[in-house]
């Protein structure tokens, strides 16, 4: 079984919650199916029938692990979903989330979107102390750090918890009364809050409230813990979680991870994407007879594009939506079948013609050589592409799983002339970071731009990884991390 050949940046997790609903379990299915695009490696769900919590996990999409028959047997009104890509821990059934455990304190469960900076430090100081894991994910950690806390109180178990742990981190949780929402203090991860009539519900992205018929109210602030109980709502802003004046709001969200029908930060996805492809516009024209958007991501800024430039927008690419995460090669060295199974050119429309090609991102740059290529062979005359974001250049330690830094595009061969001489473009124009920026509702400063600049909001531990827990638990030691 190969990949497909995907240079684009790996999604994180999506999270889904809701409480006071008759069959949430069938809710908490839409909600995950809305947010398939953030995880699709392993899905979950947990429900609270009477105080009584249950699982059920596996791996795959959505629609492959849950039918008719589960969601029927998983009864409750209140109830925790989550789709999973890893960041931390390897792609295993047993690090499947929503996490359920049964402690002196009751039943509680865990869902996670993010990526903790201090998991293997806190997993070595709680094994000391006796702690025995079942998993070699992050998201555990929080779980034991709460059974650590002297309170038998559920808030003051989780702000204990909180207070330890660093990083990026949206949470869902349930216990065996309560539905609990938390953000990091920096706001790294999106997290909105919903209602549908006497009903609460939460989730990472705004489209699972509209699949599910529920209004959004807000988002849950950072450092803020939003618990749902029968009798209501209650907000908690802990001092130690506040970060005055300050937020690492994930650009990349805006760029690639988020429907653009989703509501992110405060603004629309897609009319941000727009703004991007306008502003690129303005930083990098070119003559040319259309503006093409790469699939599905590159729409909305090729959109933009073309009404910066009165350009006009051509589809010239198309996407075959039903190709799976893998898919079986019949010859090992046929790099480009990828390419072509996944996407397919319109030849008439494009043979002789000079194009703006508008994709989100260039991450190895294997994906868009191919493209190039192939559009050559098409007939196309000029090939000039434009991408809505800067060149990466770092790794992300807050959930987003990129390539290592040496395979990065913008790493391998430096200058920009280098690059496009690399894919076999006639230009090739990034957006600037400036412009970027300056296209969101937010001053700069409130944005995470680690992955293009390298300046990294929250500092991490050395070792940390996406596979240090793993190593760890083999006896293999800490493993290095790129400090650029």
């Amino acid at each position: 079984m190969e990949n497909i050949i995907n240079d684009e940046p790996r999604e994180f997790c999506g999270l889904f919650g809701i409480a006071n609903r008759k069959q949430a379990s069938w809710l908490t299915y839409l909600g995950l199916y809305a947010l398939q695009h953030r995880g699709q490696e392993a899905c979950g769900i947990a429900v609270n029938n009477a105080g009584h919590l249950s699982v059920h996990k596996g791996m795959g999409l959505v629609n492959d692990v849950f039918n008719h028959d589960l969601l029927l047997k998983l009864k409750g009104d209140m109830a925790v979903g989550h789709v999973r890509y890893s960041t931390t821990g390897s792609s295993v059934i047993k690090n499947a989330q929503p996490l359920l455990v049964d402690y002196a304190k009751g039943s509680s469960c865990i869902a996670h979107n993010g990526n903790l900076i201090n998991s293997l430090f806190l997993r070595k100081e709680l094994e000391k102390s006796g702690s025995i894991f079942q998993t070699t994910t992050d998201s555990e950690i929080i779980i034991h750090l709460m059974a650590k806390a002297k309170s038998r109180k559920l808030e003051d178990s989780l702000i204990y918890a909180l207070k330890r742990i660093k990083g990026a981190y949206s949470l869902v949780m349930m216990s065996n009364d309560t539905l609990i929402a938390v953000r990091d203090p920096l706001g790294f991860r999106p997290l909105s809050l919903g209602r549908i009539g006497n009903s609460w519900c939460v989730a990472s992205e705004t489209c699972a409230f509209d699949l599910v018929g529920a209004k959004l109210v807000r988002d849950v602030q950072p450092g803020e813990i939003v618990l749902i109980k029968k009798g209501g709502i209650k907000s908690l802003r802990p001092v130690e979680l506040q970060v005055k004046d300050r937020s690492s709001f994930c650009t990349f969200e805006h760029v690639y991870f988020s429907r653009p029908d989703s509501v992110i930060f405060g603004e629309n996805v897609h009319a941000a994407r727009r703004r991007f492809g306008e502003q690129l516009a303005r930083e990098h024209p070119v003559e040319a007879d259309y503006v093409v958007p790469v699939p599905d991501s590159g729409f909305s800024a090729a959109l933009g594009y073309a009404q910066e430039s009165a350009i006009p927008l051509e589809m010239g690419i198309i996407r075959n939506h039903y190709v799976g995460r893998t898919f079986i090669q019949p010859v090992q060295d046929t790099r480009d079948l990828g390419v072509r199974v996944k996407f397919n050119l319109l030849h008439d429309i494009l043979r002789g013609k000079r194009i703006i090609i508008v994709d989100d991102s260039i991450v190895r740059g294997t994906t868009s050589k191919i493209r190039v290529r192939n559009l050559r062979k098409a007939g196309v005359k000029e090939v000039h592409l434009r991408i809505s974001c800067p060149p990466h250049r770092f790794p992300c330690f807050y959930g987003i799983d990129f390539h290592q830094p040496s395979e990065l595009i913008a790493n391998k061969y430096g200058s920009l002339e280098k690059i496009r001489k690399y894919l076999g473009v006639d230009s090739l124009g990034y957006l600037s970071l400036d412009g970027m920026l300056s296209c969101l509702k937010y001053p700069k400063d409130r944005y995470c731009s680690a992955c293009w600049t390298g300046k990294y909001p929250a500092k991490w531990k050395k070792g940390e990884g996406k596979f240090s827990l793993e190593m760890h638990c083999c006896g293999q030691g800490e493993i290095k991390v790129c400090k650029k």
